[in-house]
Parts: structure tokens; C-alpha cells; sequence
């Protein structure tokens, strides 16, 4: 599967259809988390009949076996008043999840993450408009006025100008953190400057890492420092091994054959701001209660009220509902929105297609805020979960079956990005190709690098970036194929190759690199 990084396509518009907004913006300087137009209206009855109505719904997913496993937390007026764990860690062995079962958070590592950046700008250590270049020198994109322009602000709200997802690939193909961000300043931009909304993970991550260099600390450490300790989110790191290291964790299932199996692991550490973030739904409930009491925990400010509001506020429209027709935005590092009453509502979702999807959501002035995490690749159970909750304690009833819209939304491949169809066949008439000297050869690109074509004893083979060959077929003439199973390059792909007058290859454009136009690899 082509997931292009699931947040991209499949969360843009699962978002988009779990929230129904209007759209209030808070009034420059004002920090109340609850609107004043806003009145608290959910009772504890139906606060209770919604806990006792999800904790059957997710017995039932892992019953069913919708999911292997899953774990989920409430919290209302500054208490946990929910916090349990359903089916398995691994298919296959005994071990149940709990409420203290790590799971990747994917995605939601954006909203902790932003929380970590909150911290250090409330101690007046960094701004959310400190510019990239006077943070991080070093760091450039491919507009010279751009650079130097560029503020944390910019990345945490993805309106930097860059494509979306741009330079996930580069993860895929071998790269370190520190080679994709300065190969960054190769990416074209897709749109002019602040203009529009463009999620990217790397975007983020270079946010993120510039804040924590003002703050002379590296970002996995200043998470720890400034989120997790105060907060005693003791199963929570930024760390990919202490994930891996942790007795009780969740690892990652995807379907095969129509089971769920455990197969690879999704080693995120290079964009661990925006991907990286392990924890369980106990520790994830402690977050919870800070990002509703304006950075309160425990009776104290852990972090500014002022500087955490900024990440509450739209900062870049993202959406229309197709079912409301309201607004959505992205405020920094969050999603942002008004349901039709004029609650403020936030929250994020995540998912790695090696197997993770997670959601939280929040209602600050009901004091309520719902975490789901599940071990399963991206079917939408975990934005279902989520919806079907808050919608059973704001206003008594689902407003939608959002199990089925969801299930229906991540079963089509092109919600997910997915290109199907396009080698499946073989070719009607297919030209025999020319000798394998003729492609076999160095070829470059300066996004994404060297891609060298090698003759072995089964054929041709390629490799790209710092990864090792792997085997390409022939489709038809100067067209071979050849196929990756990573994050963000699952499934075949076309290689097709430019013959000169001279009858030796010019160039070999490689499709599933081609998104924004950069795909074509020259020969040395």
C-alpha cells in the first residue's frame, strides 16, 4: 500500500467528517480555554451512560476482532473517571493491554510535542515567532526570503509553503534526521508562503528541534524535562527504544489475509516531535487534564497559560465538513474547531500503516477529553471511538454511525493515498527491454539523492538513497518496476527509462517518487 503517511490524506478527512464547527475566534490576548457564550450543558448521568456505553463498544471491536487491541482513558472536571484496556498486545500470545500498555501515539506526538515547545516559550527562552534561521542557521528551504522568514509559528501551523508530507520519503529511503532536514532545502514549495494549510512531519520536527536548541537541550530530553517528569508520565518517552524496551507495550499489527498479524515496527525516532511519542492512556490522561486547565497540574502551572492557549487558536483553516458544511483549522501542533454550540474542541489523530491509530479529543469547557489508542494499522476505529463518546455525553445520541463512516472512508485505498492498479496487469504487447548495460548505472537527483541500477545473477536491481538493491521486473521496453514495503512506499511502482540518440540511458523517472514533480533521476 502507497500510504502516503496516513495524517495526510485518510486524517484530513476523517477529521474533517468527525468535527462539525462554526468558527468563534478568540479576541487577540483573551485566554479563557471556556468561551464565555458557552454554558456547560452535559449532566453526569449521560457522562456515565456514554463511559458505560463505549467501555461495551470496545469489548466489542476486539471481540470481533476489529481490532487485536485497544486502550482508552476519560477525563472530566480534573479526575480520570475512565481508564482501561481491551484485547491483546500481540496476536498470538496471552498478554492483555491495560490501562498502562504503551502504544505508539503516531501523530498525536504533534499535540504532546507542542505542548513541550509551549513550555520553553512561556520562559521566555523561544518565541512561537523566533525565526528558524536565528535558531538553527544551518536549517534552509529552497526560497532564500522564505528562510529567512521562517518561524516556529510557521511550522507548527504547516503553512510554510512546503508540499504536504514533504520529505517523509527520504525516512524510507535510509536517511538520518539530520540529512532529511537539510535535504529539505531541495523540496519545491507547493504553495507560496503562509498561504496555505500543507501537513508536514518534517516541517514540525525542525520546529521543534529549533525551539529545543534555544532552549540548549535535545528535543527527547526537553520533553522529558518539561512534559513528562512534572506531569509523572513515567511510560511516556520520545525515544523509539525505550518504546521497544518496555515490558507492557502494544506493538503494531496489519491485516493479512484478513488477519491481524504482527509483521515490522515503525521506527519514527528521525521526526520523533511529530511521530515518536510513546505512552499509555493513564499517562495520556495527565495531558489530558493540563491541555484542559490551561497548563495547570495538580494545582500548578507546569506550563504557561499564555503561551499554551497560542496552540489553541486557529492558526490555518484546513477543511469543511461535507456533513456540516463548518469550518475546520489547525492551530499549532493541534486541531482546532467549534462544534454547533460553540464549544471549543481540540484534538489530533495518528496512525502508522505498520500498525497504530490513535485520537484524542477535548471539550475544555465541559472539562472533558477522551484518549484512544489501538495497535492496528488505520481503519478508523480509533476516530470512531472517539466521536461515538463525546457525541453520547455532549448530546445524548450519535449524531452518525461513525463505525460504519469510518470503516467505509479507510477501506477505500485512495482515501489513503494508495495507486492500485497500475502494474497489476501485465503489458498487452510488451517490447522486449534492451541489454541490462544499458540501464545499469548511477543516476542523481538532489531531493532524494543516488539511485544506482546493478546487474545481478537474478536481473537488474535497484537502490535508492542509503538503502540496499532490491529487484526489479520488466514491464515493457524501457518501463521496469520495482516495489518497497516501508511507511511510505508500499506497493509497485514504475521505473521508466529515457533512451538517448546514443542508445544509452539518459534518465529513469521513478512514479511513486513523482508526486510533486521531482521523481526524475539524471545519469552521471
Amino acid at each position: 500500500m502507497n500510504l502516503v503517511n496516513y495524517p495526510a490524506a485518510a486524517l484530513a478527512l476523517s477529521l474533517t467528517l468527525v468535527q462539525s464547527f462554526c468558527a468563534p475566534v478568540y479576541a487577540e490576548g483573551k485566554l479563557s480555554f471556556t468561551p464565555d457564550f458557552v454554558k456547560a450543558t452535559m449532566t453526569d448521568a449521560a457522562l456515565q451512560s456514554a463511559v458505560s456505553a463505549i467501555d461495551k463498544l470496545a469489548q466489542k471491536q476486539v471481540d470481533d476482532g476489529v481490532v487485536p487491541g485497544m486502550a482508552i482513558s476519560i477525563v472530566h472536571h480534573d479526575k480520570v473517571v475512565f481508564a482501561k484496556g481491551y484485547g491483546v498486545r500481540e496476536v498470538g500470545k496471552g498478554d492483555k493491554v491495560d490501562a498502562d500498555t504503551v502504544f505508539q501515539l503516531a501523530s498525536v506526538s504533534k499535540a504532546v510535542g507542542s505542548t513541550v515547545v509551549a513550555s520553553v516559550v512561556g520562559e521566555n527562552k523561544v518565541s512561537w515567532d523566533s525565526k528558524i534561521c536565528d535558531l538553527d542557521p544551518a536549517f534552509a528551504l529552497s526560497d532564500p526570503w522564505v528562510t529567512a522568514n521562517l518561524t516556529v509559528r510557521d511550522l507548527y501551523a504547516h503553512r510554510s509553503g512546503l508540499p504536504s508530507h514533504a520529505a517523509d520519503v527520504l525516512e524510507d529511503l535510509g536517511y538520518s534526521q539530520a540529512q532529511i532536514l537539510h535535504r529539505m532545502r531541495y523540496q519545491k514549495p507547493a504553495t507560496s508562503f503562509r498561504s496555505a494549510y500543507a501537513y508536514t512531519n518534517y516541517g514540525l520536527t525542525e520546529g521543534a528541534l529549533a525551539a529545543a536548541k534555544a532552549a540548549g537541550t535535545p528535543w527527547e530530553s526537553l520533553s522529558e524535562e518539561k512534559l513528562y517528569k512534572p506531569l509523572g508520565m513515567t511510560s511516556t518517552s520520545s525515544r523509539y527504544n525505550d518504546f521497544w524496551n518496555r515490558s507492557n507495550k502494544a506493538v503494531g499489527h496489519v491485516k493479512e489475509g484478513g488477519k491481524w498479524v504482527h509483521k515490522n515496527q515503525r521506527t519514527p525516532d528521525p521526526q520523533t516531535p511529530a511521530g515518536g511519542v510513546s505512552s499509555s492512556v493513564n499517562d495520556m490522561t495527565k495531558w489530558l487534564r493540563l491541555q484542559i486547565a490551561g497548563g495547570k497540574f495538580e494545582g500548578k502551572q507546569v506550563v504557561d497559560e499564555k503561551a499554551l492557549a497560542e496552540t489553541h487558536r486557529p492558526h490555518m483553516l484546513t477543511n469543511y465538513s461535507p456533513i456540516s458544511g463548518l469550518p475546520d483549522y489547525y492551530g499549532l501542533g493541534m486541531n482546532v474547531s467549534y462544534d454547533r454550540h460553540g464549544r471549543l474542541q481540540l484534538g489530533h489523530s495518528g496512525g502508522f500503516v505498520m500498525g497504530a491509530a490513535t485520537n484524542v479529543r477535548m471539550f475544555p469547557s465541559e472539562e472533558l477529553g477522551i484518549c484512544v489508542l489501538t495497535n492496528a494499522a488505520p481503519i478508523g476505529v480509533a476516530e470512531a471511538m472517539a466521536a461515538t463518546f463525546t457525541d453520547l455525553a455532549l448530546y445524548g445520541k450519535s449524531t452518525q454511525d461513525w463505525l460504519t463512516l469510518f470503516g467505509q472512508i479507510f477501506a477505500d485505498p485512495s482515501t489513503l493515498g494508495e495507486t492500485v492498479g497500475a502494474y497489476s496487469k501485465p503489458a498487452k504487447s510488451p517490447m522486449p527491454a534492451l541489454a541490462n548495460s544499458t540501464y545499469v548505472g548511477t543516476y542523481d537527483n538532489d531531493f532524494y539523492g543516488p539511485l544506482k541500477i546493478s546487474e545481478t545473477s537474478n536481473g537488474l536491481a535497484i537502490a535508492l538513497g542509503q538503502n540496499q538493491p532490491i529487484p526489479m521486473k520488466h514491464y515493457d521496453r524501457d518501463t521496469f518496476t520495482y516495489e518497497m514495503n516501508t511507511e511510505d512506499l508500499s506497493g509497485v511502482s514504475g521505473l521508466i527509462f529515457s533512451v538517448g540518440g546514443d542508445g544509452k540511458t539518459v534518465s529513469v523517472l521513478v512514479e511513486n517518487l513523482n508526486e510533486y514533480g521531482q521523481g526524475l533521476f539524471t545519469r552521471k
